[in-house]
């Protein structure tokens, strides 16, 4: 979960897998949930493979989702190929800055 996906959840609430370790995924495959206080949104699995296991450490303290996405607060552990419509981290930076320029200079042109 990115830190921006994470601020359009709000704080986080509760999450939870509708797999198990060791069962098969595909890509694109609903694997569980994740609530925060503005919204709940499904996880989806982005390897063809095996689902290994959820983070042990969110069930004491699913905040580390919002404050640490990238370390601490990671989601699930999984083993395949990944989604070949999957993002690297520069990619990903690269939308959301082409996003959010959009955005701004819709609300610019509209208070002018």
């Amino acid at each position: 979960m990115t830190k921006f996906a994470t601020r359009m959840l709000g704080d986080m609430v509760d999450q939870g897998f509708d797999i198990s370790p060791h069962e098969k995924l595909h890509h694109g495959q609903i694997i569980g949930w994740l609530e925060g206080f503005k919204a709940i949104s499904d996880l989806y699995s982005i390897v063809q493979g095996t689902f290994l296991r959820g983070n042990p450490a969110l069930s004491k303290d699913i905040q580390a989702i919002s404050k640490d996405p990238y370390q601490e607060g990671w989601l699930y552990e999984a083993e395949g190929l990944p989604d070949p419509r999957t993002m690297d981290v520069d990619q990903y930076t690269s939308l959301l800055d082409t996003t959010i320029d959009k955005i701004l200079e819709q609300q610019q042109s509209g208070e002018a």
